[in-house]
């Protein structure tokens, strides 16, 4: 009860005038203004034509009532069929190139939508609330009938109805202007009502995106190859298809709802209609009975009242449709317009400089996930010096990648400050620090593209040379010489056919290559050899020193054996830092590294097995 209510209380953040002006800017900013010449032209053609074709029986009933001539009765018809196949022939060329700049218009909105998506702070990308924000924008450009594409349509559909309703307005004024008010107010209440009812849609977003949300999930599921073994191994295609039908039964569940709200509204319009078509028809043929009005009076008035009626129907109508849009046009608004927690454009700007000494410096920082009762991270105070090599050790939920996260500026604390050479990193423009970092992450991106282009991250100006000394650093030389096309193979099965696969231990090696080819003063390795068998991993290990000469790198390791070449060792236990220091000094130690390391080596030992 209480969402409902709250759900009720939904109010949208712009109105359906704002949305419109919106998308008219819009359109002119991307130099598409004949999306909105053309729908002006279209509406005034319409009317045009609905006022030509009102006139042209009456008038050949007038002339035949004065029995004119057989030359003016073919003249007048000839001049109303000429005339209106003149105007229909404008108007159809005109709407068929309407189309174009609609598509344009939504393209650009689409292109917004993936541009916000893919460059908003990261700390929205986990937030729930962006996230269903997202997926309802999304839906809105993605096809011609939805808002961002035809509200043009509908905003024609206005201006040519608001037109012809003063064209016939003026005509039936002169007969019964109480005939005018009536017609008036039936179809004003049912706009109100139906209006009312029309935003059913969006009151109840967050649950429709809710189901949507989850729908799409089971789907990405479904469709990515890194779990095809999974579904398999573990006979999981029919828990898939239970809960598809689950989400897509609450989906349809939601939709007959709102639909039934839809079903009494139209029913609404309907008792309205016979109401106000009643009176008016009414009035005009006690008019008749009493000599009032001749027989092509009668027609031309009989029409005009059924055309009025339509015009203020099709008045409200559009607004109706054009507040549902609108609403649809805020959600995209709001998504855009979503709060970013980073300077990502208006930040200092910060050079990265290639052989400039950088220091990070964490003072008293902590971090607490939203939602979450404790801290992840607490009373961390750390200096990376310049050319160091960290590793930071510890088991799973310690805090490493959230400590990482927070040295590449992915996440602000919720308390303490980053400093970048003594100042805090949140003056800066968020996107030109992360210019300082290389990275290798546990997941990967593997673009759909060559390889050069994948260790390159561009598919222009790649410099070949160094693509393949740090193809070579990452030791991936010979697979990569082995493929059909060398450097030029293309990866990513989705988008290419004939794309090579790369095994995991081999996609990690070109992460590597990737992470050096942008030669950033940062190199961050998250658990980097954790696909890799034990001789690949030495092999790895006996490269690091040499990959990462005057660089400032920090490795992130469950495997205590790969942190004894670094400068210093930091063990993460409940949140903070509870061991610094070298191997050898953490061993001597006695504490949780040494006992750790005590753990795991005993099972790299001949002859060892598990207890």
């Amino acid at each position: 009860m209480a969402t409902r209510k709250a759900q009720k209380r939904i109010k949208s953040k712009y109105t359906m005038w704002q949305n419109s002006a919106y998308m008219i800017r819009l359109a002119w900013q991307i130099q598409e203004k004949k999306v909105i010449f053309l729908g002006i032209i279209v509406a005034v053609l319409t009317v045009a034509l609905q006022v030509f074709n009102l006139y042209s029986t009456p008038a050949v009933l007038s002339a035949v009532e004065r029995k004119a001539s057989i030359t003016e009765l073919l003249c007048t018809i000839l001049l109303f069929v000429g005339g209106s196949a003149l105007i229909s022939a404008a108007l159809a060329y005109t709407n068929e190139n309407t189309l174009f700049g609609r598509i344009t218009v939504r393209g650009g909105i689409l292109a917004m939508l993936n541009k916000k998506a893919a460059t908003t702070s990261y700390p929205n990308v986990d937030a729930e609330a962006f996230q269903k924000l997202g997926a309802k924008a999304l839906e809105s450009v993605s096809g011609n009938n939805e808002a961002t594409e035809a509200i043009w349509v509908t905003l024609t559909n206005l201006l040519q109805n608001v037109l012809g309703f003063l064209a016939y307005a003026f005509l039936l004024v002169s007969v019964k202007p109480l005939l005018v008010m009536v017609i008036l107010l039936t179809t004003g209440i049912g706009y109100l009502v139906n209006n009312r009812l029309n935003g059913y849609g969006y009151r109840h977003r967050e649950e429709e995106a809710e189901y949507t949300k989850r729908m799409f999930y089971i789907d990405d599921c479904a469709r990515d190859y890194s779990g095809a073994k999974d579904i398999r191994i573990f006979g999981l295609r029919p828990w898939l298809e239970a809960l598809a039908k689950k989400s897509m039964d609450a989906y349809m569940a939601f939709h007959r709802k709102a639909e039934r709200v839809y079903f009494w509204s139209r029913i609404l319009d309907l008792v309205l209609a016979f109401l106000r078509n009643g009176i008016a028809y009414a009035y005009l043929i006690s008019l008749v009975l009493t000599g009032a009005l001749s027989a092509a009076q009668f027609l031309l008035f009989f029409s005009a009242v059924e055309g009025f009626t339509t015009w203020v129907s099709g008045v409200l109508g559009t607004l109706s449709t054009l507040h549902k849009q609108s609403l649809d046009i805020t959600t995209v608004r709001e998504y855009l317009e979503y709060p970013e927690p980073f300077r990502l454009e208006d930040g200092e700007p910060l050079a990265c400089e290639k052989n400039k000494a950088y220091e990070i410096r964490l003072e008293n920082v902590a971090f607490r996930y939203p939602g979450a009762d404790t801290d992840t991270l607490h009373h961390i105070n750390l200096t990376l010096k310049p050319g160091e090599k960290l590793a930071v050790v510890g088991l799973n939920g310690a805090g490493k990648t959230t400590l990482i996260k927070i040295l590449c500026g992915f996440l602000n604390p919720t308390a303490g400050r980053v400093l970048l050479n003594g100042e805090d990193i949140r003056r800066y423009n968020r996107q030109q620090y992360y210019r300082l970092f290389s990275a290798v992450f546990q997941n990967f991106s593997v673009l759909a593209g060559t390889v050069a282009a994948n260790v390159a991250q561009t598919e222009d100006d790649i410099d070949m040379v160094r693509v393949k000394a740090c193809i070579a650093k990452a030791g991936l030389t010979e697979k990569v010489e082995s493929l059909a096309h060398g450097y030029d193979t293309t990866l990513n099965r989705e988008v290419y056919e004939d794309a090579a696969t790369l095994s995991g231990g081999e996609t990690q090696r070109l992460m590597l290559a990737r992470a050096l080819y942008k030669d950033a003063p940062f190199i961050i390795l998250d658990e980097p050899t954790a696909a890799l068998d034990p001789i690949a991993e030495s092999d790895l290990y006996q490269r690091y020193n040499a990959m990462t000469v005057q660089k400032t790198s920090v490795y992130i390791s469950h495997r205590l054996a790969s942190t004894r070449f670094c400068d210093r060792i930091l063990l993460l236990s409940d949140g903070q830092i509870a061991e610094e220091g070298t191997h050898d000094s953490l061993m001597r130690l006695g504490g949780k590294y040494a006992e750790l390391f005590a753990v795991q080596s005993k099972y790299y030992q001949k002859g060892a097995r598990p207890s």
